[in-house]
């Protein structure tokens, strides 16, 4: 075996996280979120695995949607500077597989020979140390072309995960040769494998060479590697050390079908590391409730909270205060446009709400009341028959794109900083306590020439005032054509 692996970390950043509503949303997922600490998920993994990478590579599969937001948590990383990291960004949401193959294949440009470590970007591992001792083992048995998964040794008879059922050990390796996988069981189905002992829950993580996972791929699941590759090949020119961005109309061909179905499940040599290192995919409240402190009654709190008389109970709030009286196994999460109260036992039923938010397209299943942009925040004020109230920040130096809404008109008031306008052939400049007026199909744009920031306040009114009301021209981020506004 290879003492010294080239290992390249690929964080796989596209879950939804719907089970954490309202925290979680589609334009702010999962990865972002920030469970009591300064770092979000994803800079939490990246900070776990950067120590491994080979001369400081990685790379991040993720929504082109999110690339803005993904860049500023990379540059606020501790030892930003020393890293290179790659953003691999899909146009449309493919699951892991295509994911994974892409990712392989960017890894043999790179560094050809390298070993992948794949890994989630929205779990929780305090044992840093553990992890990486773990991922070290496993990139050594990966070595020899084995297709390696780490498997957590089950605590409890959890339904909310996959299991593996593990067999006989690799010759002088912690490492076992999977047996079968199985799918999320049923209460009395989890507390049999537990009580089994060869059985370890699925992690979701996993190792092996580049061109080992290209060869099962091409063995296992030809269909996606075909599309994968016609995807890369199409995206390669345009490519930069800082991100790919996926050819969507090649990209939108690959199956959409986890890593887990194309390959682990038919490929010869998988194995499985039994883990110990303290794991959580942090998949509802209730797992989050677990990974927080609790008081004498089992309750935990998170911000600004009175409980009085209640047991086993979470409750979270981001900027009021929240009481709560005699209850018993709840959770209650709050945030400034939305409310989740729930059973503790039906957390993983929260992703329905979800659902029928989409279903009714109501804005909250997509965005927060404050919205990050590339160029600032936008926050929601009041929203009526007609009529939208907004608080505008812009950083400075910043601007947002020349473009032109059909359905409504916009007055602007500057409370602070200086705002350069654009509308139709117009470009004047607006300061603090003065105003100017968009109308309806107007070409406009708002810029910070300043160096301090920017607010405003927007009153939109129309007849629809949806966010993809939006028409742009030209844009310095580069996104174009309709779209989130901004």
């Amino acid at each position: 075996m290879s003492k010294n692996p080239m290992i390249l970390p690929v964080v796989l950043s596209g879950g939804a996280g719907s089970r954490l509503w309202p925290v979680s949303r589609e334009a702010l997922p999962k990865p972002f979120m920030r469970l009591g600490g300064p770092l979000s998920l994803l800079q939490r993994t990246l900070v776990r695995a950067l120590p491994l990478a080979h001369q400081g590579r990685a790379a991040i599969v993720t929504n082109q949607e999110h690339y803005f937001r993904t860049r500023e948590d990379l540059r606020a990383l501790p030892d930003a500077e020393r890293a290179v990291i790659t953003q691999l960004l899909e146009p449309v949401a493919r699951n892991t597989a295509p994911a994974v193959a892409v990712a392989a294949l960017w890894a043999e440009e790179q560094v050809p020979g390298a070993t992948l470590l794949v890994l989630p970007a929205d779990h929780l591992i305090p044992d840093e140390l553990a992890f990486r001792e773990a991922a070290q083992t496993a990139a050594r048995i990966a070595a020899n072309g084995a297709l390696v998964l780490f498997g957590i040794q089950p605590t409890a008879p959890e339904t909310g995960f996959g299991y593996i059922e593990t067999g006989e050990a690799l010759a002088g390796s912690e490492a076992r040769r999977v047996l079968r996988f199985v799918e999320k069981p049923d209460a009395a189905r989890a507390l049999q494998f537990l009580q089994a002992g060869s059985f370890v829950w699925n992690s979701g993580m996993f190792c092996f060479r580049a061109r080992a996972i290209l060869a099962a791929f091409a063995a296992c699941a030809p269909e996606v590697l075909e599309a994968a590759r016609a995807a890369w090949q199409a995206s390669r020119e345009a490519a930069t050390s800082e991100r790919v961005t996926l050819d969507a109309e090649t990209f939108a061909r690959c199956p959409d079908i986890s890593i887990d179905y194309a390959v682990m499940e038919k490929a010869e040599e998988v194995l499985v590391l039994p883990s110990r290192f303290g794991w959580s995919d942090i998949g509802s409240w209730k797992a989050v409730s677990e990974q927080l402190p609790a008081d004498a009654d089992g309750n935990t709190c998170v911000g600004d909270t009175m409980l009085l008389g209640a047991r086993n109970t979470h409750v979270q709030s981001e900027d009021r205060l929240v009481a709560a009286v005699g209850v018993d196994n709840l959770l209650v999460v709050d945030t400034p446009d939305a409310l989740l109260v729930a059973s503790k036992d039906a957390s993983q039923e929260v992703r329905e709400i979800v659902t029928r938010l989409k279903a009714r397209r109501h804005e909250a299943a997509r965005l927060h009341r404050t919205v990050a942009r590339p160029w600032g925040t936008y926050t929601v004020l009041q929203e009526g028959p007609r009529f939208k109230i907004k608080r505008i920040e812009v950083r400075p130096g910043e601007s947002l794109s020349l473009q032109m809404h059909h359905h409504r008109s916009e007055h602007w008031i500057v409370v602070s900083g200086t705002a350069r306008v654009t509308c139709d052939e117009r470009s004047y400049l607006v300061t603090a306590n003065e105003s100017t007026y968009i109308p309806i199909g107007t070409k406009h744009r708002l810029e910070n020439p300043g160096v301090l920031e920017l607010v405003m306040i927007e009153v939109q009114c129309g007849d629809y005032l949806g966010e993809d009301d939006i028409v742009r021209f030209s844009d310095v981020y580069g996104r174009t054509g309709s779209g989130a506004s901004g």
